[in-house]
């Protein structure tokens, strides 16, 4: 009877996390909510230009290596955002190996843990676990091993992330960045081996068109799909810039009901310009393929 009440609960938690990630302005929840993986610096900047969330990096701001007095600073800097600050990226630093015979459980689970806390502290609902250099599978390693010993870790981590309320959500990574989960189709195996109801999956659509990987296999992400990262394929460049249609793949994000966020994480040279354009392009992509009209 508790496993199942437990059960009902984490099911609950995970629908208020979905639900929160839809969009608070202005298109109903009909769509998904545009945001962009930045410092909260340029918060004013993104709002102005119509973003509704912003992205900030466990490295920044949550890390154990951010003093508490730091940490404590960053926390009024998010409570006064204009945009929603409800994720982070940049999880996991390079040093800490995830698998392979470097492996140091204790160390990062402490380091998990200060972590989770802290994004508790401070409305953190969903950490991206990209950590190319953290996953990579070492040279010499068998593959299915260490493929086995990230499985079993990662369900300590979501155990700890747990205890925070917050997801714990993998992302695909091209295979110049790492070795392992390079397509969504990867990403969907390994979270559906851990098993755990706050390890998700990130789909990075940026990552899926550099490894030629099919929109269809976002359908394969269904029930398990908790955010979203984009960017045009050629330089990471903004929406827009090189006009990439991004049309398969937001059908197929609609086709899985995907209402969540989808975070812009590319390479700008002049935001203050490049910020609304981008926007709007992604924007009118999405109204089209979700059919919507109008403006917000």
């Amino acid at each position: 009877m508790k496993n199942a009440l437990t059960g009902l609960f984490l099911l609950g938690f995970i629908t208020f996390l979905q639900s929160n990630a839809q969009s608070p302005a202005g298109n109903g929840g009909t769509m998904p909510s545009l945001g962009i993986t930045a410092s909260v610096d340029s918060d004013s900047l993104a709002n102005a230009a119509g973003f509704v969330y912003l992205e900030e990096t466990v490295k920044r701001i949550l890390a154990p290596a951010v003093s508490e007095e730091a940490f404590a600073a960053h926390l009024q800097q998010l409570k006064r955002a204009r945009c929603h600050i409800q994720t982070c990226n940049l999880f996991i630093p390079g040093y800490l190996k995830l698998m392979g015979p470097d492996v140091n459980e204790a160390w990062i689970l402490g380091y998990v843990d200060t972590v989770m806390q802290r994004a508790e502290k401070a409305g953190i609902r969903l950490i991206v676990l990209g950590s190319g250099e953290a996953r990579k599978i070492p040279e010499g390693v068998d593959r299915a091993t260490a493929k086995e010993q990230f499985i079993r870790l990662a369900r300590k981590m979501a155990d700890i992330a747990a205890k925070y309320n917050c997801l714990i959500s993998m992302e695909n990574l091209n295979t110049t960045e790492t070795n392992f989960v390079n397509t969504l189709a990867e990403g969907c195996e390994v979270v559906t081996a851990v098993d755990h109801p706050n390890f998700r999956l990130t789909a990075d659509i940026y990552h899926m068109l550099r490894e030629n990987e099919p929109a269809g296999n976002i359908a394969k992400a269904r029930g398990i799909l908790a955010h979203c990262h984009i960017a045009e394929r050629e330089k990471r460049s903004a929406p827009g810039t090189e006009k990439q249609d991004f049309r398969p793949y937001l059908a197929a994000l609609r086709d899985i009901g995907y209402k969540g966020r989808i975070m812009m994480e590319c390479k700008w040279t002049d935001p203050a310009r490049e910020y609304a354009p981008a926007v709007a392009y992604l924007e009118g992509q999405l109204r089209e393929v979700y059919h919507i009209s109008g403006k917000k």
